[in-house]
């Protein structure tokens, strides 16, 4: 099982934090250690003094492919979660300056937190839009549309698949809208995707210890 993570994936979020808005999309891998899930806590590594959350929509890959082709990307999901990204910012920064991978400040272990999944068309509205937001400690911190992102699922589905075989439960994390920001330990972090009746539905519950 891979976790494939794209950056900078929606132009808000790259320019909030000074980063080029890509040309193509941006690829990094967090190795199964870095998964998380059924609710269990997050506990703040000793590393880092500025730890963020990113909360992106997560698909999950139905079926093994090779080299996709766009008329066929569709078939390889059909189904989301929400999943939090955490960043070690100021690791992440150092090893920026130094032209470094990311790897240490991105995937270290439980660093992929990853909530229960929905079938996407009980989330897709008529346009395709997927709607979702992220609450720390009850207020409001991110709020993303699919419909934002420069690179759309099925174009991922594409470019990834060019260069990595696609393996039945393979996680992509799709990238994160603006309003990242830190967390402390005692947050509490939930993820929601509004249904196609317009019901907030809570997919994630990650607490930091």
């Amino acid at each position: 099982m891979k976790i494939i993570c794209i950056g900078r994936n929606y132009a808000d979020h790259a320019k909030e934090l000074n980063n080029p808005v890509p040309e193509r999309p941006v690829v990094f891998m967090k190795p199964p250690s870095a998964l998380l899930v059924n609710e269990k806590p997050f506990y703040y590594p000793d590393f880092t003094k500025d730890l963020h959350y990113e909360c992106e929509v997560v698909l999950k890959i139905c079926k093994n492919g090779k080299a996709v082709q766009p008329e066929f990307a569709h078939t390889y999901y059909n189904e989301i979660a929400l999943g939090i990204d955490f960043t070690a910012r100021d690791l992440q920064s150092e090893l920026k300056k130094k032209g470094q991978p990311w790897e240490l400040a991105k995937g270290f272990d439980n660093s992929a937190v990853l909530g229960k999944f929905l079938p996407i068309e009980d989330v897709r509205q008529p346009d395709g839009d997927i709607e979702f937001f992220l609450r720390k400690n009850g207020d409001e911190v991110q709020h993303g549309h699919t419909r934002d992102l420069l690179f759309p699922f099925d174009e991922l589905i594409v470019f990834i698949s060019r260069y990595f075989k696609l393996l039945q439960g393979d996680l992509i994390f799709t990238g994160t809208p603006a309003g990242v920001g830190p967390v402390q330990i005692g947050d509490l972090l939930e993820g929601f995707v509004l249904t196609k009746e317009g019901k907030a539905e809570k997919l994630l519950h990650c607490e930091v210890k």
